[in-house]
């Protein structure tokens, strides 16, 4: 009987294992960085890209940024973003999810620290999966802050208006 469940355990344990492997860099990322407030309604894959995007942001890792970019100049854009919100990224990070995010949706990053705000366009790229939209290789354009923006999470009702 015990050599039965330890074979179960065994065969369970590899299992999971093999499972859990594919997601070990982000559980590792997920342990080592403030988590992220949520306001709105993210879909499973925009809130992981998201999270992906504040991570890559705050560890200073251009090259794993930009490997999540759809298009545009994600590398450029990738150092741009690590300069403007590094700092903030590193610290308490609030992300308002506009819309549904069936395939695309707007999201709104507020860094808490340094007052930042930065709005983020995420969309699903086939079979890449959820991806973000990178085509900001000019420092002005990547830290930029469209009108319609609100300054405080939750001030639109996580509704785009137009």
């Amino acid at each position: 009987m015990r050599s039965a469940f330890l074979g179960w355990l065994t065969a369970v344990s590899v299992l999971t294992g093999c499972s859990a492997g594919s997601d070990l860099g982000y559980d590792d990322d997920y342990s080592q960085h403030e988590p992220l407030a949520v306001v709105g309604y993210p879909s499973r894959g925009t809130l992981e890209i998201t999270q992906r995007v504040v991570w890559g942001i705050a560890d200073g890792k251009a090259g794993e940024l930009a490997a999540l970019g759809t298009d545009g100049e994600p590398g450029e854009t990738a150092e741009n973003w690590i300069a403007a919100f590094g700092q903030g990224a590193r610290g308490k990070v609030t992300a308002e999810f506009y819309d549904s995010g069936s395939t695309r949706q707007v999201v709104v990053l507020y860094f808490h620290d340094t007052s930042q705000i930065k709005e983020l366009q995420v969309r699903t790229a086939g079979d890449e999966g959820w991806r973000v939209v990178m085509g900001q290789p000019d420092p002005e354009d990547a830290t930029a802050v469209y009108p319609w923006v609100p300054k405080k999470p939750g001030e639109l009702g996580s509704k785009r208006e137009g």
